[in-house]
């Protein structure tokens, strides 16, 4: 996946002007400046560097995030290449934006199991939410049913904020989006509505993450006018590392 994000850059870069690129290939085999963000604060996950991607293993069933950016961000189009290699048990794939400390806005790929109905809600769900990951409150702004993505198999999720609205899309495909229609299931019956706005969440940094899988990361973009040109383009001349560990803070 490594030339494929690099070469697209390298196109896109001379011909915009004023938008900022981030960029991180796991080229540099270090993860400065990235925080990892767990749901109630847990403890600290898996994530290793091998052959220049991001190696990442959870065997919760709570999402843990790596995020990146500060209050500065505002808007911007986020996306990246996921490649999930085991599925440990219920869980899904996520993408982040607006991220403030603990308090963020995420779209998931996910199985869970939905209590609260007279039946439990079961099945493969796109949902997007806002909310803080340490009170594990959260806001639902959309939810249908998705396939999960497929393992062994590079997909690539992309996430558009603009002032209130946002656009989530897969492999090249919209696929939700502030105002579309779609419908939450409460004790049997179809409740119809449409996606939520990101009215108290203006601006932050971004994330991607998981629960109960072990995937792969690479080529993390962010692009957008606020967006200050960075991240890694170094590729090590002797060759791909072999291993990497990464020190990480955390919120």
């Amino acid at each position: 996946m490594k030339s494929i994000g690099i070469v697209a850059v390298a196109f896109l870069l001379p011909f915009s002007a004023s938008a900022g690129t981030f960029l991180e290939t796991f080229d540099d085999g270090d993860l400065e400046g990235w925080q990892e963000l767990v749901v109630l604060n847990d403890a600290p996950g898996s994530w290793e560097i091998i052959n220049d991607e991001l190696h990442a293993v959870s065997h919760e069933g709570f999402l843990r995030l790596l995020t990146i950016g500060n209050d500065t961000w505002e808007d911007y189009t986020f996306e990246f290449e996921v490649k999930p290699l085991k599925k440990h048990g219920r869980g899904g794939i996520a993408i982040a934006a607006r991220i403030k400390g603990s308090v963020l806005f995420y779209c998931s790929l996910a199985d869970p199991v939905i209590l609260g109905n007279k039946d439990p809600l079961l099945g493969s769900f796109l949902s997007c939410m806002t909310g803080d990951l340490h009170d594990a409150e959260f806001t639902v702004l959309y939810f249908e049913s998705h396939p999960l993505l497929r393992l062994n198999k590079w997909s690539h999720l992309k996430l558009s904020v603009e002032g209130t609205n946002f656009i989530f899309s897969l492999n090249g495909k919209e696929i939700a989006e502030t105002g579309d229609d779609f419908a939450l299931m409460h004790n049997g019956k179809k409740i119809k509505t449409k996606a939520g706005k990101l009215t108290s969440f203006r601006t932050g940094g971004v994330g991607f993450g998981l629960w109960n899988y072990t995937a792969l990361f690479d080529n993390i973009t962010v692009t957008g006018d606020s967006i200050p040109n960075g991240g890694g383009f170094a590729v090590t001349p002797n060759g791909k590392l072999a291993t990497t560990w990464g020190t990480l803070k955390r919120f």
